[in-house]
């Protein structure tokens, strides 16, 4: 029988992420045997994962990330099924770390593969399962590319976004930040009117026409007015035209304009919680 150290048990529990006593207990089990101890765990995450794969899985921490250079980000969220996790500080740390890894992978497959800490990232979530004894999973990941990218985290780590700019210009680091945290509080459903899709405009000019019949608008003008409430709906519900957060007299596109005329906003991206 091997003599099991409390530097060993130190040693597993920095390698897997386990407590204390069942990297003890793994240990004791393997007769001192580390590569077979990490094995033990991992099984054990596996059999946790699989008596919890029915759970939801609703809380977390999102986490966004961008490159050295700016031109491109990505928000993943680390999920889990009690805000009690979330909020522990080795969860919302690994959340980061994964992030970090996932910026240099352009699909959710691709990432779930690579290789994290000896495992890869699918075997470590299974792995943390274990340890946590919650499910663990990766829920959103958004991927942007740009010319100019910038981050926002909302505290608590429950929403992140990502914005690009067309331009690189002196300032653009602030106006990304700002425009990101609008994406955050006012959750537009696309960038502007093109990205809004057919079906959501369709609908949209129903329900109009609805509530004008009801108020008992002509029918020959129903449709005119239906239209023209369609841009209410853009207006609110697009990300360069709604009222900029931080000064409302203009909108966000007028806002980025202000920092430099030729700028736009080319892109965004947003993940929460929920």
């Amino acid at each position: 029988m091997a003599t099991i150290t409390a530097a060993d048990v130190n040693k597993l529990r920095t390698i897997t992420g386990a407590g204390m006593m069942d990297c003890k207990k793994a240990l004791v089990e393997s007769d001192g045997d580390f590569d077979l101890a990490i094995e033990n765990l991992r099984k054990k995450g596996q059999k946790v994962a699989a008596n919890r794969s029915d759970r939801e899985s609703i809380e977390g921490a999102v986490i966004a990330v961008v490159n050295a250079d700016n031109t491109e980000g990505v928000v993943i969220a680390l999920n889990c099924e009690t805000d009690f996790v979330g909020k522990n500080e080795s969860f919302v740390k690994l959340a980061q770390e994964l992030a970090a890894l996932a910026i240099n992978f352009d699909t959710k497959d691709a990432f779930m593969a690579a290789p994290f800490q000896s495992i890869t990232v699918a075997e470590k979530l299974i792995e943390q399962t274990g340890v946590i004894g919650e499910k663990i999973e990766i829920g959103a990941f958004e991927k942007l590319n740009g010319t100019f990218v910038g981050s926002y985290i909302h505290a608590g780590n429950k929403i992140a976004t990502l914005v690009s700019l067309s331009a690189a210009v002196a300032g653009a680091d602030e106006v990304s930040r700002n425009v990101a945290m609008q994406a955050a509080a006012m959750n537009p459903i696309a960038l502007n009117e093109a990205g809004v899709d057919a079906d959501t405009i369709a609908k949209e000019i129903e329900i109009a026409k609805d509530m004008l019949r009801q108020e008992g608008k002509p029918e020959a003008m129903i449709e005119n007015i239906a239209k023209g409430k369609l841009g209410r709906f853009f207006k609110d519900n697009t990300l360069v035209n709604q009222d900029y957060i931080k000064d409302s007299s203009m909108s966000v596109a007028n806002y980025v304009k202000s920092v430099d005329a030729n700028l736009v906003v080319t892109g965004f991206k947003r993940a929460a919680l929920g």
